[in-house]
């Protein structure tokens, strides 16, 4: 059976809308989720030893598993195709750059804290500084001034209804819509907009498998096959005058 297809982004809404709203330190860890297709453990797991930005490479070897709010960095992968290289882009190169710059790694030496520095929590990090960032990014919800202190946070709720409430700040507004919003892009799901991307510029399966890091070619088809639609029909044109 076939997967639901997964929620995900544009890469021009990732580039113009999104990341220009992410908080300057997590700036990094987005830009290696919609980058290189890391999964979240991944991303959080990276050391100063497994990126090399000179050649554009990072190394794909310890994971980050969180457990009851507790964070352990383990050797990866359990399977041969979770360790791996990604090519890392242009933009990729420049964040992670700047992050390392700005921002000390851990004792044991990775990338990306949080403020105490610490290890990232998935959840701390979701409601912190994702859902906050989708909601700047309208990608969650609106915000709208009504007047010189007062911000309307508009919502949908679970059961699809539109919900409002005034706030007297913006910031206290997008808080609002990020904690009673239903759904929303989730930072997991910059993974699969990578590998939705890649499928749609061309890239072949077999090399989209090995970048994200699929044991099988078929788990790689059922995620990301649906997204072929454009490139079906400029393979049918090719047809078209005969």
């Amino acid at each position: 059976m076939r997967r639901k297809p997964v929620d995900t982004i544009s890469r021009d809404e990732f580039f113009r809308q999104l990341l220009p709203v992410i908080p300057h330190r997590y700036v990094g860890v987005v830009a290696l989720a919609g980058g290189a297709g890391l999964r979240w453990g991944e991303c959080v797991g990276v050391r100063l030893d497994a990126i090399d930005l000179d050649a554009g490479w990072v190394h794909v070897r310890r994971v980050a598993v969180e457990v009851r709010g507790h964070v352990t960095s383990k050797p990866y992968p359990k399977s041969k195709a979770g360790w791996r290289d990604v090519p890392l882009p242009a933009f990729a190169i420049v964040a992670l750059r700047e992050h390392i710059k700005t921002y000390p790694p851990s004792s044991t030496r990775e990338i990306f804290t949080n403020q105490a520095g610490g290890p990232l929590r998935r959840t701390l990090f979701r409601s912190r500084v994702w859902r906050p960032a989708l909601v700047r990014a309208g990608q969650l919800g609106k915000v709208v001034q009504e007047d010189e202190d007062q911000w309307r946070a508009i919502w949908t709720d679970d059961l699809g209804l539109e919900r409002s409430q005034l706030a007297s700040t913006e910031r206290r507004a997008v808080a609002d819509v990020s904690r009673h919003a239903d759904g929303g892009l989730t930072a997991h799901q910059l993974r699969h907009s990578y590998g939705t991307w890649l499928v749609s510029d061309g890239v072949r399966i077999n090399d989209v498998q090995r970048l994200m890091g699929h044991e099988k070619a078929s788990t790689t088809l059922d995620l990301y096959l649906h997204h072929q639609k454009t490139l079906d029909s400029r393979v049918t044109e090719l047809f078209d005058e005969f």
